[in-house]
C-alpha cells in the first residue's frame, strides 16, 4: 500500500477563507485517492514526482488545518486504515476495485462498501471533477449514459449526488452561484473556461451551490436545461462535497477553485457549519431531463 504525506506548506494565501479551517480549527487528518481506473487526468498524473494537484494540496493544506496523505492504491480501503481519516477526496475515475489504466492495486474485496458505511457512520467525503466518472451504474447491455437509473444507481453514485454521462468541447461558461453563505462559495456568479460535465442520475437531496448555466453553451451535453455543478448533501451521519471543476491546470491554481475546494473540504470534516437543506428544485427544477441521446 502506497501512502504519502503532504510536504510543509510554502504558504499560498488565499483571500475569503477566514471562515474556514484556520488555527482556531481542528486539524483533520484527510486522504486523497486519485487512482485512474479509466481516464488519468494530468493534473493527478505523478511523472517524477507529486502530482501537479498534489503539490497545490500539500501547500495550501496546513494552513487550513488538513493534514493530506495521498494514494493511488486501493489496498487502502481496509477498516484499519479508513479509521484513521475524517475525511477522503476523491479525484478517481472507473471501477476502483480493479488496477485498470494506471495499474495500481485496485480495492480489496468489501473496501468500496467500507467506505461508504463509514461515510454513512460519519466520515466526510470530497468529490473533485472525475469523481463522477466512477463505479458507473451498470445495465444489461452496458453503461447506458442517457437514462435516470432510479433505484437501481450504483451506491456510490447515490452517496456522491450524481454520475457523469459525457462532457464536450473545453469552452467558457457561467457559474451561478447560488448560495454564497456557503464556506468557500463566491458572492456572485463566475465565468471560466473548463471542461463541463453533464450529469445523470443527479439525486433529489442536493443542496446546490454552484450552477452550471447551459445558456449558450456549445454542443450536445448542455442540450438541457441547468443543471448542478457544486453541492452538498448529508449521508447519513456524513458530509459529501462536490465540485465538477479541476480539469485544468490553471483553474487549480485559481485562488476562486482553490477558495471553493478548501471550503467543501472544511466543512466535509466538519470544521465548519452550513446550512444544506436541500434546493434543488427551487434553483435547478429541470435538473433531471438528459441531453437527447
Amino acid at each position: 500500500m502506497i501512502l504519502r504525506s503532504a510536504a510543509a506548506a510554502l504558504g499560498l494565501s488565499l483571500t475569503g477563507c477566514d471562515t474556514m479551517a484556520s488555527a482556531k480549527s481542528s486539524k483533520r487528518s484527510v486522504l486523497v485517492f486519485t487512482k485512474s481506473s479509466g481516464f488519468e487526468h494530468s493534473v493527478i498524473q505523478q511523472k517524477n514526482g507529486p502530482s501537479f494537484a498534489e503539490n497545490i494540496l500539500s501547500k495550501t493544506g496546513p494552513e487550513h488545518g488538513i493534514d493530506f496523505q495521498f494514494s493511488k492504491d486501493g489496498g487502502i480501503f481496509t477498516s484499519d486504515q479508513i479509521a484513521k481519516f475524517d475525511a477522503f477526496v476523491f479525484y478517481t475515475t472507473g471501477d476502483l476495485t480493479q488496477s485498470g489504466t494506471d495499474k495500481m492495486p485496485g480495492m480489496p474485496a468489501g473496501g468500496k462498501e467500507l467506505l461508504l458505511q463509514a461515510i454513512q457512520d460519519g466520515k466526510g467525503f470530497v468529490g473533485i471533477h472525475s469523481a463522477t466518472d466512477t463505479f458507473h451504474t451498470p445495465e444489461p447491455g452496458g453503461v447506458d449514459h442517457y437514462q435516470n437509473d432510479g433505484p437501481q444507481t450504483d451506491p456510490y453514485i447515490q452517496m456522491l449526488g450524481a454520475e457523469f454521462i459525457i462532457h464536450g468541447k473545453q469552452q467558457k461558461a457561467t457559474m451561478r452561484s447560488v448560495d454564497p453563505r456557503f464556506p468557500g462559495a463566491p458572492s456572485k456568479d463566475f465565468e471560466l473556461m473548463e471542461e463541463w460535465y453533464s450529469f445523470k442520475n443527479i439525486g433529489n437531496d442536493l443542496h446546490v451551490i454552484l450552477v452550471q448555466d447551459t445558456t449558450g453553451m456549445e454542443g450536445h451535453p448542455y442540450q438541457r436545461p441547468s443543471y448542478p455543478a457544486t453541492w452538498a448533501r448529508r449521508h447519513g451521519k456524513g458530509r459529501v462535497f462536490f465540485t465538477s471543476l479541476g480539469h485544468r491546470e490553471d483553474v487549480w491554481t485559481n485562488p476562486l477553485f482553490q477558495e471553493i475546494l478548501f471550503g467543501g473540504i472544511a466543512w466535509a470534516t466538519g470544521n465548519v457549519n452550513a446550512d444544506v437543506r436541500p434546493n434543488i428544485d427551487k434553483v435547478t427544477p429541470g435538473y433531471s431531463q438528459l441531453p437527447p441521446k
